[in-house]
């Protein structure tokens, strides 16, 4: 299967590093035209990208992004990946011990920046009569989560249900809203916290749990984010494809 996004327009919300930036990488390896957006300047610079610090809970924010990228790329947004989340430096705690902030924090970053990231595509998408948006979720929102925080499993629980329900609302313009659902993946200072609090037993058995016995990398995230992203998925919509190495 050889997939090529050449001459396309790729939004990437969230993509500095780890899951993001692989994807970023993928598309732009593809032949794409890649816009990243992310709040972290530094760790951008050496992306195959047009880079641009965005709050992506700010609708102007995205809105001015979304505009600067159509006019560099003189056409809306072919597809839109979203991939910003995470659980901001949180542990777990009992959820008697969570406050409001804590709690509305990590469920805006990963369900609502989602939502607003999207409502700032669609427009382009729908005066074109085509378009592909895929949500990052998590295997945290098909099952429980190994992070213990419920406002993490709550927030992916959410983007999973959220492109299902887009998916039925854009159908009829010509635009696939789907998820991806990560295994555990050692991407970030949070996730490497995560992995590094196990013990050498707990790190080993989570390894020998996953049918493929490996750690899942960026790359495996992205060749299903470029899947869901081309032709060959053209009637597939409002799904979620877990991608973790397991049954």
């Amino acid at each position: 299967m050889n997939i090529s996004f050449a001459g396309q327009a790729v939004l990437v919300a969230g993509a500095a590093r780890g899951i993001g930036r692989g994807i970023a990488q993928g598309f732009a390896a593809a032949g794409a035209q890649v816009f990243a957006a992310d709040r972290l300047e530094a760790e951008m610079q050496g992306l195959p990208a047009t880079p641009r610090v965005v709050n992506l809970l700010d609708r102007a924010a995205l809105r001015d992004w979304v505009a600067a990228a159509e006019q560099a790329a003189g056409r809306a947004p072919d597809v839109l990946v979203y991939v910003a989340g995470g659980v901001l430096g949180q542990s777990a705690k009992p959820m008697e011990e969570v406050d409001e902030a804590e709690w509305r924090a990590v469920l805006d970053a990963n369900l609502t920046g989602a939502f607003l990231t999207a409502q700032a595509v669609v427009p382009g998408m729908k005066a074109r009569g085509k378009g592909r948006i895929v949500f990052i979720a998590s295997g945290a929102g098909l099952r429980t989560s190994l992070t213990g925080i419920q406002a993490y499993a709550s927030g992916k629980a959410g983007e999973i249900g959220l492109a299902r329900q887009l998916g039925q609302e854009l159908g009829p313009f010509g635009i696939t809203v789907n998820a991806v659902a990560p295994g555990f993946q050692r991407t970030s200072p949070d996730y490497e916290r995560q992995w590094q609090s196990y013990s050498p037993e707990q790190q080993a058995g989570l390894i020998g749990r996953t049918a493929l016995r490996r750690p899942g990398e960026p790359a495996d995230i992205a060749h299903a984010v470029m899947f869901f992203a081309s032709d060959y998925a053209g009637f597939i919509t409002g799904q979620t494809l877990s991608v973790s190495g397991s049954p």
